[in-house]
């Protein structure tokens, strides 16, 4: 559905993108990542025909945005960080302005924005005037904006920016449930919206683009072995004597809490997955298991590895 090659974009001698090149497949939730200042927005605006690309190319469904700007930009829907709402009027008021500036059909504005008022949850809030909404219905005020031309193609730039943990959570479903029947990129700095919601990750830095991939692949290229997580309800001295004896694995630490228990991390460079094997050491040993576990990088620890110089 969008496929970017070679991009490069210019601000005089500054390389706000620098040759990245990716694909983003129909019906696919693609989380773009990166610091501030690292390309995304401009990117972005690259592929919704604000900006011109310097060198490189964009296509959207097969078409190039450099001779084809008018038709890209009716197949995309455009959320971008600070969304521009006109505050004076009604949300229903709204809806129907950008669907006429969109080009729908004057006969199927009311079924549109009513669709757009189920999916985004506004049936409550049609008739009144922007300017007194939350942060979190105006979101969803631009995210209807957003679709009301109904677009194969949503992007969204930082679009739980400002709102709370409960509007968090509201907007992150609401996109997961758009991303069944749409290509989407989202651009979040909120991680964790990225790793229940994204079918796969890109990461920019300093214009550069390094790293592609879901993610759990992410996760697990960037573990190193394995830190393991062992607690069983008995003094620690037995489990030592046993544990010493098995290639291959550090004991990295132990902490002794209440109900007798004593928890290990166990870490070690080894590919097999030593849970099972710590499982039936403490049935045959007769050791109450209170805990075990397996710790891997997760995408926090991804993103700084790969944009902290």
């Amino acid at each position: 559905m969008i496929e970017v090659d070679g991009l490069v974009k210019r601000y005089g001698s500054e390389r706000a993108v620098d040759d990245i090149s990716f694909q983003v497949q129909t019906g696919e939730v693609l989380g773009f990542l990166g610091p501030n200042g690292a390309g995304k927005t401009t990117t972005m605006k690259v592929i919704t025909c604000y900006l011109p690309p310097s060198e490189g190319t964009v296509w959207v469904d097969g078409l190039d945005v450099r001779t084809h700007s008018l038709d890209v930009k009716r197949k995309i829907g455009y959320l971008p960080e600070n969304t521009p709402l006109y505050q004076e009027m009604t949300v229903y008021d709204y809806l129907t302005f950008v669907a006429a500036m969109r080009g729908v059909d004057s006969t199927q504005h009311a079924s549109r924005i009513a669709e757009m008022a189920d999916v985004c949850g506004l049936e409550t809030v049609l008739g009144k005037r922007i300017e007194a909404l939350s942060k979190g219905f105006r979101q969803r005020v631009g995210l209807a904006q957003a679709m009301i031309h109904d677009p194969p193609i949503l992007i969204l730039d930082e679009p739980t920016t400002g709102l709370d943990p409960n509007q968090i959570v509201e907007i992150r479903e609401l996109i997961k449930k758009i991303g069944k029947e749409k290509t989407v990129i989202l651009s979040t700095h909120i991680l964790s919206e990225v790793q229940l919601s994204c079918d796969r990750v890109l990461i920019i830095h300093k214009g550069k683009l390094v790293a592609d991939g879901t993610p759990k692949d992410l996760q697990e290229s960037f573990s190193s072995g394995q830190q393991i997580r062992f607690g069983v309800q008995t003094p620690p001295d037995p489990v030592l004597s046993v544990l010493s004896g098995w290639n291959g694995i550090q004991i990295k630490e132990t902490v002794r809490t209440g109900d007798a228990e004593t928890l290990f991390t166990i870490t070690t460079e080894r590919k097999d997955d030593l849970r099972p094997e710590l499982f039936r050491l403490a049935v045959d040993e007769g050791w109450v298991l209170t805990e075990l576990g397996r710790d891997q990088a997760n995408l926090e620890d991804v993103f700084r590895h790969l944009t902290t110089d």
